[in-house]
């Protein structure tokens, strides 16, 4: 019996044991559809390098301020990487759509044709950065903690979990309330784990700077509040040389400076005051990477493209104003934003229309609905728009020439329609009431974004103001929708599943803090999430996805901006990369550092600050 024992265990994906209760099958991974990519023998990732040197400093740029290290609850503002020095049960790897890997957890129990529990092996080497194991106790304790007091995605997410138990102190059990939401066994391994014997003691609902005791690579070793963080690599972790860790987390430090708007902070890249800089305004990415250091080569532009759905990117309506209420209102304002224009004038041409929530991905409506999608749509006919079922609502679109005329006349049509008339140049409702309303942002340079579509709205009468507020008041007014319109950008992944309901769900549109901005509820979105969630295959996941889209667009409940299918990002000139890049993400976590050109470059920037 024992070749056949050790041939068993050299099985890639999973060791099967019969008991007198079910098959279980017990693995390294778990995917949502499919097979894993990398076996049980796995030494790393495709797109590591599993020999990269470990060494030198990275400094991040972050935006406005902190006052917390704890990033799980709905108050303060937590700072920036704070989730570096956490774990999860499992790590989901970055060129598959949705497969989790071990970490804290060096096995995954369940049985395929019972989808009512899984069971976490944990690691027993895991440890916290203070020495002490991780055990099952702390994975019930994080989980109750978290659902108990942490945001209200935490919530939405976990709401289909009945029961979390330790069995041992290296097993504990995840019981679901349902069975047919298969995406439930995954995203309970993404439970960040936080130690028990840290937390038991303190008050874990309310913001402050104590540094706290992490599960990860990185602990926290400097804090100035409000304006910088500083994560070290712990010497001590006790999980750098795991597969799923191996060519990952190189840097020996990670510092997070603040700055209140991105133009102070680009002239800070420039001086050297930060090394690696995301790009998201397409005029500053074409005009102002031009300075001295850039022109040296001493600072590279780097466009990497990736795979991943953008989402959706938005002007967002609040549904809990009146005003917004009427769905043909929410259309005709969006005849009044000019995106060929924009992306002319302003982008030098950098972006794509947002059409879907999901763009930039298979699960994107388009045309007409396939039998498939007919079929997810067809039982909720009679509470549907017809259009729904004859194409895709399209964004308005113009020549770009800035003669908006056309559009404008659409939605004067509208808004006639829906009792506003013109008095006096003004828009006004049946009691003379004007169709007045704001706008908050967070960055100030966004007035010259917004601007043109101001000036749109005016000629139909409608009177928009631009608020700026600073960053910590722009949450707040977010977390309570003290809010006529914002900016937002929902995101989603190749699998969506139960973060929808928190996106969308009619049961989260007036609870604080989550995720449904708009305040959507529609009792067909309520049900084409749940449709989504229980997806028995990724071919009625997409299908599913789909419908949800078509139905979303029908609704309005936006006014679509822009996507690109790249990272702009600029880096100072020292850092290296592996040869495969990760589909999913930048993969910052890859890279690596010369440190031979960091000291050099770093010289540079001290002598050009004397």
């Amino acid at each position: 019996m024992l070749p056949l024992l050790r041939s068993l265990a050299a099985l890639s994906l999973a060791l099967t044991c019969v008991t007198a209760h079910a098959t279980t099958e017990i693995s390294h991974a778990i995917a949502l559809h499919g097979t894993p990519k990398y076996p049980a023998s796995f030494k790393a990732f495709a797109y590591v390098n599993p020999d990269a040197p470990k060494g030198g400093d990275i400094r991040l740029e972050a935006m406005g301020t902190f006052d917390s290290l704890n990033p799980f609850i709905n108050k303060g503002i937590p700072a920036a990487g704070i989730n570096s020095i956490y774990d999860t049960l499992t790590l989901k790897s970055d060129d598959e759509p949705f497969t989790q890997y071990g970490l804290l957890a060096e096995k995954i129990e369940r049985d395929p044709a019972d989808k009512s529990w899984i069971i976490y092996h944990l690691n027993p080497k895991a440890r916290f950065s203070d020495g002490k194991p991780v055990t099952s106790a702390d994975v019930v304790f994080s989980f109750n903690i978290i659902r108990k007091d942490g945001d209200p995605q935490y919530k939405a997410y976990y709401s289909d979990i009945a029961n979390v138990e330790a069995l041992d102190t290296q097993r504990v059990k995840f019981t679901f309330k349902r069975t047919d939401n298969p995406e439930l066994q995954l995203i309970v391994g993404q439970l960040q784990i936080i130690p028990k014997h840290y937390w038991e003691k303190r008050n874990f609902n309310t913001t402050n700077l104590d540094i706290p005791v992490g599960s990860g690579a990185y602990i926290v070793s400097r804090v100035d509040n409000g304006r910088s963080i500083t994560y070290t690599r712990n010497p001590q972790y006790w999980g750098a040389d795991l597969p799923v860790n191996r060519g990952r987390e190189n840097f020996n430090s990670m510092t997070y400076v603040y700055y209140r708007d991105m133009t102070v902070s680009l002239e800070g890249f420039k001086a050297g005051q930060f090394d690696y800089r995301v790009e998201y305004k397409a005029k500053t990415w074409a005009t102002d990477y031009d300075f001295p250091a850039a022109k040296a080569g001493l600072v590279k532009k780097l466009m990497i493209k990736n795979e991943n759905p953008a989402g959706m990117q938005a002007f967002s309506f609040n549904l809990r104003r009146p005003l917004f209420q009427d769905i043909r209102v929410r259309q005709a304002l969006g005849y009044a934003y000019d995106f060929e224009w924009a992306n002319k004038t302003m982008f030098y041409n950098a972006y794509t229309r947002s059409d879907s929530f999901f763009a930039n991905s298979e699960l994107a409506a388009r045309g007409k609905p396939s039998k498939e999608e007919l079929a997810i749509l067809e039982p909720f006919r009679k509470q549907l728009s017809p259009a729904i079922f004859a194409g895709v609502p399209v964004p308005p679109k113009t020549d770009g020439s800035g003669n908006v005329r056309g559009n404008l006349m659409l939605a004067q049509k509208l808004l006639n329609e829906a009792g506003w008339k013109i008095q006096n140049g003004k828009l006004v409702d049946k009691n003379g009431k004007p169709f007045a309303f704001e706008i908050i942002i967070s960055q100030p340079e966004l007035e010259r974004v917004i601007n043109p579509f101001r000036q749109n709205l005016a000629r139909l009468g409608i009177d928009m103001k631009i608020r700026v507020v600073d960053i910590p008041q722009y949450i707040e007014r977010e977390r309570k929708f003290d809010f006529d319109m914002t900016t937002t950008r929902v995101p989603q992944s190749l699998s969506p599943g139960n973060e929808q309901r928190n996106f969308w769900g009619s049961q989260y549109a007036d609870q604080p803090g989550s995720a449904n901005k708009m305040g959507i509820k529609d009792p067909v979105v309520d049900a084409l999430v749940e449709q989504i969630i229980n997806a028995p295959s990724r071919e009625q996941l997409v299908y599913r996805t789909r419908a949800l889209d078509r139905v979303l667009l029908a609704g309005y409940y936006v006014i679509p901006q822009y996507y690109i299918g790249s990272d702009r990002v600029a880096v100072w000139d020292f850092f290296e990369r592996p040869r495969i890049s990760p589909k999913y993400s930048i993969g910052l976590d890859t890279w690596w550092i010369n440190l031979k050109k960091q000291a050099d470059i770093r010289m540079s920037q001290n002598k050009g600050q004397k």
